[in-house]
């Protein structure tokens, strides 16, 4: 059966975000007054900004609510999304994008980011043309590795989940793709360190090895 729909993840998939979310959220640990150590930053990867806020309430005993933690973080990152020169596309995914577009496949766009994030990067490179919807994992009930949001993705696209794909390159974001029973491409980024990627169907290290000619032999 083709492939008539891609779900993209954004961090680390669309953009390399994750220096600047890293930079926002110390800045935001050295305001609470909370030492987070790396082994406990690696598990946030692929969470949303809720769901990583609430833990470092429960863990360190904060007595904020999880909208301020994650109002300082948001203003935090968005000082570096604007400032930081080095910030930019990931190396060969519009070409993706425009592959994908050219042939008709269908893209929706399902992160764990704030819709005030995927909306100003969406902007910022003019990706709005090339998809049909965009989903926010901060306005749903449950976050990766949940499968709401990729099931949402695929409803939103009109398609079954077989002939969809999600692109993805964290842990939490590959077992909700994994738990949605949709086909996942994990993308070996090499900012996305100490990930798992054995419950995904395919993995790369460069996207021009999942063009659409390359990939219907997975559909």
């Amino acid at each position: 059966m083709p492939l008539k729909a891609v779900l993209f993840d954004m961090d680390g998939v669309i953009v390399d975000t994750e220096p600047l979310h890293r930079k926002a959220y110390f800045r935001m640990f050295e305001d609470f007054g909370i030492d987070v150590s790396e082994e406990l930053f690696t598990t946030f990867t692929g969470a949303s900004t809720k769901r990583v806020c609430t833990t470092l309430i429960d863990t360190f005993g904060l007595e904020a609510d999880h909208e301020d933690l994650a109002r300082i973080k948001r203003h935090h990152f968005k000082n570096y999304f604007d400032t930081d020169p080095d910030f930019d596309l990931i190396p060969g995914v519009k070409s993706l994008i425009e592959n994908y577009y050219e042939n008709g496949v269908k893209l929706v766009l399902a992160s764990s980011a704030h819709m005030n994030t995927i909306n100003w990067v969406f902007e910022k490179f003019e990706l709005e043309p090339y998809f049909i919807g965009k989903i926010s994992g901060a306005d749903l009930q449950e976050s990766k590795p949940h499968p709401e949001i990729f099931e949402l993705a695929a409803d939103m696209a009109g398609e079954p989940r077989e002939h969809c794909m999600v692109i993805e390159d964290s842990t939490n974001g590959i077992e909700a793709a994994h738990s949605a029973g949709i086909f996942c491409t994990a993308y070996q980024s090499a900012h996305s360190k100490n990930q798992d990627y054995t419950k995904a169907n395919l993995s790369v290290f460069d996207f021009s090895d999942i063009e659409f000619e390359k990939v219907q032999k997975y559909f």
